[in-house]
């Protein structure tokens, strides 16, 4: 379970800066796949940046009981002078990862598919060779809740596919907190909703609704 409690978030610029986030308050409950819906600009993956805890919030908490992944579409956080190889090692020390560090290698460089790429420096990779591999070396752990921005939108045909069926097979034991534009990968994935407009939140029990809802008060067809 995610418990966030009076949650806020900005930007600030030299002339200040509006409120992403305002007073969000959220409970995502064991087991529970969530999409989280809104207009471009509406915060979706600001709050997934703060619940996968890589951005703080300027006021409130965000309780974690249980183990987050970092969102997965999101493929900042490597270093670019090490090639793709030392990058998974690495994450893998982080995580405690010893006596099986090679087979999780290989289950990465498997699943990433970007070829000779592995053992060339991150800094040389598309955005989407990134993503490819940020989404490898998520699914390479046993988290209890996993988080991804667009990441089934990384690839072409064969790789968006394989990305599905890999977050299908992963929510038999596990949840997502997901943002997507396609809304049918989030009706087959998720079963709630949560719609960020305004820099606030409201939550709905079916994700069906709260797509209806999106749809009622942005005028979009």
């Amino acid at each position: 379970m995610i418990e966030i409690r009076n949650l806020y978030k900005r930007y600030h610029g030299p002339f200040g800066g509006n409120w992403v986030l305002k007073d969000i308050n959220l409970t995502f409950p064991t087991n529970v796949s969530v999409g989280l819906i809104g207009r471009n600009g509406a915060g979706k993956s600001t709050l997934l940046r703060l619940i996968g805890g890589m951005d703080f919030p300027d006021k409130g908490v965000i309780d974690r009981k249980a183990r987050v992944s970092w969102p997965i579409g999101l493929a900042g956080g490597f270093k670019g002078s090490m090639t793709g190889r030392q990058n998974v090692k690495f994450v893998a020390r982080i995580h405690g990862v010893r006596k099986d560090i090679h087979q999780l290698i290989q289950r990465v460089q498997d699943f990433a598919e970007i070829g000779k790429s592995f053992d060339e420096p991150v800094s040389t990779y598309s955005s989407g060779m990134r993503s490819r591999l940020a989404f490898g070396l998520s699914l390479a752990f046993d988290f209890d809740v996993y988080l991804s921005d667009e990441a089934t939108a990384v690839g072409d045909r064969a790789f968006k596919q394989k990305a599905k069926d890999a977050f299908n097979e992963r929510v038999n034991s596990a949840s997502l907190i997901m943002v997507s534009h396609g809304e049918g990968i989030l009706r087959d994935l998720c079963q709630a909703g949560v719609l960020l407009e305004d820099g606030h939140a409201t939550w709905f029990d079916d994700i069906n609704d709260a797509i209806e809802h999106y749809h009622n008060t942005s005028g979009k067809k």
